[in-house]
């Protein structure tokens, strides 16, 4: 589960996506993208809909997010 902005900026750094891309295609703005990642280690507290169209995108690019104790991304196998 994307739950930092912190982590929010790795994925979409390990996806290739810059805010734009990934506002476009989760169908919000970029200012909600920028604001989420301001957030930095912070818990975000942007709503359920908006968490997960953006974990949406970043998993069809191959983003796995892993929250063993503390929040981290990856990308799939394959990928």
């Amino acid at each position: 589960m994307l739950t930092t902005g912190n982590q929010l900026k790795a994925a979409r750094a390990l996806a290739g996506l810059d805010q734009g891309d990934v506002a476009k295609r989760a169908g919000i703005s970029t200012n909600t993208i920028s604001a989420m990642e301001k957030r930095g280690a912070e818990t975000l507290t942007s709503g359920l809909d908006t968490i997960k169209a953006v974990m949406t995108v970043l998993e069809a690019e191959g983003i796995e997010f892993l929250n063993h104790g503390q929040p981290g991304v990856r990308l799939k196998a394959g990928k």
